[in-house]
Parts: C-alpha cells; structure tokens; sequence
C-alpha cells in the first residue's frame, strides 16, 4: 500500500541516521524526496541512489537549515525541482554537550540556532505553500529530552522543547487552512551517533527503557509515516514520543 503516492516531502538533515530512515521509508511508500544536507556530499548522492531505485523522485541540497536565506532557497528550488511539495519534516539537528558551568556562550547559541531556528526558518518559507494549496503536514523532530530535560544537555534541551512550543503554536495558527503540525520525540535510537558511545552509557540508557532495548531509526520514520499519510488528517498540535516506554 502506498500511503503517498505522488506527494512529495521535504526533509532536513536526511544523509544519515533518523532522516535517512525517515526518507527511505517515506519512498518506500510513494513519496518523491527532497532532502537537504550539510556536509557529506557522498552520503548525500549514495541515499539519492538508493531512493530513486525506489522508483521516486529524489534529489539532494545543500543548504544551512539554521540559516533564514538559505532556507528559503531550499523551498525556492524545491518548488524549481519539484513543481510543489506536501509534507514538511524538520529533522536537522546538532548536540554540543556540557554541564553547564562548562558549557560556552557560543556552544548554547549554535545548538538553539541549528535544531530550533531552523524549524522556524523552514516552516516560515514553506507555509505560504501550504496556505496556497490550504493543506500541509509538517513534522518536527523534537527528543524526550525536550520533555523531560537531561544533565549535560541544558542548550539540546532547550532547543527540543522549544520546537514543542513552536509547533503547537503553529497547529493553532495554520489548522483553519487543513495545515497540521505535530512533534515526534524520539528517545534512544540506534544510530552512527550513539554507536560512538560506550557499552556502558548504552546499558544505561537500556535499563531505563520498559522495552528493554533501543529503537531504530525506522520505529521514528514509520511514526513519521503516519502523519504525513492521510492516516492522521485529525492529529495536529500532538507530541508523540517514540522510546519504547522510557517516559511512561
């Protein structure tokens, strides 16, 4: 069954990890993909390859989501590309952890400009699409940390929980026009990114988990599936946590 045919998705910071699951598993399901990138132009083109193999449309950018201009060109040219688009999920995201009486100035900026500022400079360039076609999804990833705060995270938990905010906000402001916003939170996912972590910080964070084990980055993409689809077309303003139990 293909919950999207012919529509098609913007993702931000999909070469690795969770948003290329989520634009793996969108195309698996219709969705032509538009995802931008930041640094790895080989991860990029190898994930552009597996999806057009897929039978979609996909194509890569690289572009700043944190930056206003930049986020708008990326609307702009997947408007040149693409002629129109559907569903917005706002993926991109950074951490530079520190307690914090260690933490600087420039490291709490950085997390707040890249994982918050970035949504409202996608979902502000991209609204006036939606308000135009009066229908929209927008997705934005947010953590459990933004629910629940975590030591050494006070900059990423602040910029999670401010996309809460925001996208409730946006739900109120855009729901008249068929626009829904929702949150995903995501809790311990395996990635390239805890991969790195010890045996023993992964136990930890296992043991604190009902399920006993961490998710994939398909347990968050299938999530994300379902409220792009028209599956959900009645769930807007919602914070949805994907953690297997962590937060019950």
């Amino acid at each position: 069954m293909s919950l999207l045919e012919g529509k098609t998705v913007i993702i931000t910071g999909a070469s690795r990890g969770i948003g290329k699951g989520i634009a793996l598993t969108l195309a698996s399901h219709g969705a032509n993909i538009a995802f931008s990138y930041s640094k790895s132009v080989d991860l990029a083109n190898d994930l552009v390859s597996q999806i057009t193999h897929l039978g979609v449309n996909c194509k890569a950018y690289k572009s700043n989501a944190a930056s206003f201009e930049e986020s708008q060109k990326l609307v702009d040219d997947v408007l040149n590309d693409f002629e129109t688009f559907d569903i917005l999920i706002n993926n991109a995201g950074i951490t530079k952890d520190n307690l914090l009486m260690r933490m600087s100035e420039t490291d709490f900026d950085k997390v707040i400009e890249v994982n918050l500022k970035s949504v409202f400079n996608m979902v502000k360039a991209a609204q006036r699409v939606f308000l135009k076609k009066k229908s929209g999804s927008i997705i934005n990833i947010s953590s459990i940390v933004g629910v629940k705060g975590n030591a050494g995270q006070s900059n990423y938990a602040a910029s999670k929980a401010g996309i809460i905010g925001f996208s409730k906000s946006i739900a109120l402001e855009l729901g008249s026009r068929n626009i829904r916003s929702n949150v995903v939170a995501p809790g311990f996912i395996e990635t390239e990114m805890t991969a790195e972590l010890s045996e023993d910080i992964v136990n930890n964070w296992i043991q604190g988990i009902p399920l006993k084990r961490g998710g994939k980055p398909e347990d968050v993409a299938n999530l994300c599936l379902f409220l792009a689809s028209d599956l959900s077309t009645f769930i807007t303003g919602q914070v949805i946590n994907v953690d297997g139990g962590m937060l019950t």
